[in-house]
């Protein structure tokens, strides 16, 4: 377990690293109210709206992690040129984060996830989101902002939620860009199987993900998971696959399951004390481990700080972040 001396030092590291993300873009608004009675109408409950929040998410998120736990984001992406759009970057930019990756598009919808909650639990999720096809008519502006951000970087992300930004053209862009500027690649995978990866420093699919992306069929957690068939079998194949010197699968209640180059896979437990929401919690170990590794951490090291830092978002109810003093008094 990484130590309390060991994760300030770390945590101090951070603040002089800087992190490009590259991925799709989202607005995470919360209407949040109270219920006391179904609608005539139809057999819903009707939320009487005491308040609205917006925050960013998606791949805005993880930068927004990144610059809680103390280092320095700069975004890639897509946005609209709309009223969401408009809020976002002014969010990020109210944040510190570096939006010279970010290409602001006519013609198309910012991705804007509305949820609607009522004493603490979700009622609804409303959707808004352009298509891949709006997106490819920037991709040479957006690739070549990953080419200028990358100069100051020390690692980049892929943050792939499947909406159109992350690319094989993106790909080979940053993955060029990377290797020219030696930095480390992290990847939060979706179901682009298709997708080719030359090499990645560190992935961090969860359980469905980890089986979708191997082939393999889902066995349940549970039980002796250093011996699970699924999660062996898994780990061998994507480190393969993504030529991946970290892969860590994220397992909810269960922890994480690491697999390195030269160590035996372990499982780390959970560190979460009481469970609010998950949302966004897998942006929240991308960040953390892509600032450790960057940091001089080891994987060991930059994992579990991750999972500290996991354990303190789930804690909290939305898109949320974690800093490095509520990390530290996790650790406590």
């Amino acid at each position: 377990m990484t130590s309390l001396r060991q994760a300030t030092k770390l945590l101090a590291a951070y603040r002089r690293r800087r992190v490009l993300v590259v991925g799709d873009l989202m607005l995470d608004r919360y209407v949040t109210g109270s219920v006391s009675r179904l609608s005539p109408e139809a057999p819903v409950p009707v939320v009487r709206v005491i308040a609205e929040r917006s925050v960013p998410g998606g791949a805005a998120n993880v930068a927004l992690n990144i610059q809680a736990l103390g280092g320095q984001a700069i975004l890639a992406g897509v946005v609209g040129r709309d009223g969401d759009g408009r809020t976002l970057l002014r969010l990020l930019r109210e944040h510190g984060i570096s939006t010279e990756g970010v290409v602001v598009a006519s013609g198309f919808q910012t991705i804007v996830k509305t949820r609607v909650l009522a004493e603490r639990q979700q009622v609804v999720r409303v959707d808004r989101e352009g298509t891949a096809d709006q997106v490819d008519r920037y991709r040479r502006v957006l690739e070549a902002g990953i080419e200028r951000a990358a100069k100051r970087a020390a690692g980049v992300i892929i943050e792939d939620y499947g909406k159109g930004v992350v690319s094989q053209s993106v790909i080979d862009c940053l993955t060029a860009a990377a290797d020219r500027y030696g930095l480390a690649i992290g990847l939060d995978p979706k179901d682009n199987h298709e997708l080719r990866f030359p090499r990645i420093t560190l992935a961090t699919p969860n359980y469905a993900e980890t089986c979708s992306a191997a082939g393999l069929k889902p066995v349940p957690l549970g039980g002796d998971l250093d011996r699970h068939p699924v999660l062996t079998r898994a780990g061998q194949i994507l480190r393969e696959k993504w030529n991946c010197g970290l892969l860590v699968i994220t397992l909810g209640p269960h922890g994480m399951y690491l697999v390195g180059a030269h160590e035996k896979p372990r499982v780390i437990p959970t560190k979460a004390r009481e469970v609010f929401d998950v949302c966004g919690a897998g942006d929240t170990v991308i960040a953390a481990a892509m600032l450790g590794v960057v940091s001089g951490a080891s994987y060991y090291d930059a994992a579990s700080l991750a999972n500290y830092a996991a354990g303190v978002v789930v804690g909290k109810i939305g898109t949320a972040t974690c800093t490095p003093q509520e990390l530290l008094a996790a650790m406590r």
